[in-house]
């Protein structure tokens, strides 16, 4: 699934081709991607119109109509949105096509058909639950050392299921989550509640500088994520634990572990993760 690093590059990708660009129709291919209204109320809502700002919060992307109408994409475990040329081959798994002035369309591709579109008429997030109750995200000037503290203190849950709650750290996934673990040296099935306040510490600045520097190298490419131009991202080239099981830490040789978590598998080192 795409998290917080890959959405903002799509984010920063997209709205390089997308605003001020009129809006010309829609076809939709896979209806259910649409989950609050129909191909003809989405169409009659787009056309002629034009995206004035992309925005994004946690995993969603938010696109602001010049009507003042929202669009918000979520693209769950395998959704990509690419612009292209309107007569570029048609892939397989196409959900959603949205057609741009200048022969060029916005794309979803999505293979396992998890991604979702809404389409807001009116203020709030309405049918949009998970949206309206994000909590702080890494790099937010609220997300503190306290906040974080105020997140953890008193649980008994994995810390990594605890970071995983998007409710408690908005955009954070698998992949930054184990990261952020290793940097912090905290064993990911570790009860959050037992975290004393220099791990804490630690913590934070590692999954503020982990997500920074998913950010800078473009996010992280392992199957499907790509950005709004196609292009893969870089920092599976400096993961550190995530997908190393067997293979070697960087920091003392000891072989990478892998763990199951509530159903998800959390990647550490046996010994700098005691």
């Amino acid at each position: 699934m795409p998290e917080l690093p890959e959405v903002e590059t799509i984010r920063r990708t997209l709205q390089e081709r997308i605003l001020h660009r009129r809006i010309q129709g829609v076809r939709v291919s896979y209806q259910k991607v649409l989950r609050n209204c129909t191909e003809l109320e989405f169409n009659q809502a787009l056309r002629d119109r034009e995206f004035v700002q992309l925005d994004r919060r946690g995993k969603y992307l938010i696109a602001y109509l010049d009507s003042h109408n929202r669009v918000v994409i979520h693209l769950r475990m395998t959704g990509r949105l690419v612009v292209l040329p309107r007569d570029y081959p048609m892939e397989k798994h196409v959900s959603l096509q949205i057609y741009m002035s200048g022969e060029e369309e916005l794309r979803l591709i999505d293979q396992r058909k998890f991604a979702t579109v809404y389409l807001l008429q009116e203020p709030g997030f309405g049918p949009i639950k998970g949206l309206a109750t994000l909590g702080m995200e890494p790099l937010e000037e609220g997300f503190t050392c306290i906040y974080l503290t105020e997140q953890v203190q008193g649980r008994t849950a994995a810390i990594k299921s605890v970071l995983l709650d998007q409710r408690r750290v908005a955009g954070l996934g698998n992949i930054y989550a184990d990261e952020s673990l290793y940097r912090a040296g905290i064993f990911p099935g570790r009860p959050a509640g037992s975290l004393s306040s220099t791990e804490i510490n630690r913590l934070h600045q590692s999954i503020q500088r982990v997500i920074g520097e998913g950010i800078a190298h473009r996010g992280t490419t392992f199957r499907d994520y790509v950005d709004g131009d196609g292009r893969k991202g870089g920092f599976q080239e400096l993961l550190r634990v995530y997908g190393r099981e067997g293979e070697p830490c960087r920091m003392c040789g000891e072989p990478i572990g892998r763990v199951k978590l509530a159903g998800r598998s959390s990647f550490y080192c046996p010994l700098c993760q005691r």
